[in-house]
């Protein structure tokens, strides 16, 4: 009877699913922001900007960092927002439909310093760094991956994975919403101690708990599937 090889063996679907999903959801989320920094950045017209570092929205956005900062090598602003959405529709597109390609974390990459480039906002690219990484795992078996994670940390992990995920992609809107309420001013000085700030960083935990949560998903299923 012919064996299959441990080394070479493939995960299930069902096990690679939570790498496949996070990035996948990651890169559209990212494309959806960077045509919203494009939208926004047509509205100011063929105007020249002042500098590389730009805002990509004329006015105040109720969340923070609603002023949508961002950067462009396109000394124009309506050709800027047309290339960030246009890039960001292929990142949505390449998200959705090859992600399992064999080059499908390279391409995402490309896009995301194509996107960063062209005006499609500084925001996107925490999104893109972990959908990168994850996409980089997809279909790749662990190998020493039960050695950095404890097993019942690890069995935790990979229950919460859906909900770090979902609370995520929640959280822009909630401040939208408490910005709405609250009448959220945003800061410009950006300083480590301000609003700002202070409101984005359970964002980008929560983004490195869903990457870490579903790579734990994935060696769980890995381990409990006969080789």
């Amino acid at each position: 009877m012919h064996q299959v090889n441990p080394q070479h063996a493939k995960l299930p679907d069902a096990n690679q699913s939570a790498l496949a999903t996070t990035a996948g959801v990651y890169g559209i989320y990212a494309g959806v922001l960077g045509m919203e920094h494009g939208f926004f950045e047509t509205l100011q017209g063929s105007a020249a900007p002042a500098h590389l570092k730009i805002l990509a929205s004329p006015w105040e956005l109720p969340f923070p960092f609603g002023h949508e900062p961002a950067m462009t090598l396109i000394p124009n602003f309506l050709a800027t927002g047309i290339a960030a959405m246009l890039c960001g529709l292929a990142l949505i597109a390449w998200s959705a439909r090859f992600l399992r390609s064999k080059r499908g974390a390279a391409v995402l990459a490309l896009f995301s310093a194509v996107l960063l480039l062209v005006g499609g906002g500084f925001g996107p690219i925490s999104l893109l760094v972990v959908a990168c990484i994850a996409a980089s795992r997809i279909g790749k078996a662990p190998k020493a991956g039960r050695t950095w994670i404890p097993r019942a940390l690890g069995r935790a992990l990979a229950t919460a994975w859906p909900w770090f995920l979902i609370a995520s992609l929640l959280w822009v809107p909630a401040e939208f919403i408490a910005g709405q309420v609250f009448h959220l001013q945003n800061d410009h000085r950006q300083v480590l101690s301000n609003l700002n700030l202070i409101l984005s960083y359970p964002m980008l935990g929560l983004f490195a708990l869903s990457l870490v949560a579903a790579i734990a998903r994935e060696i769980n299923g890995h381990a409990a599937t006969p080789q």
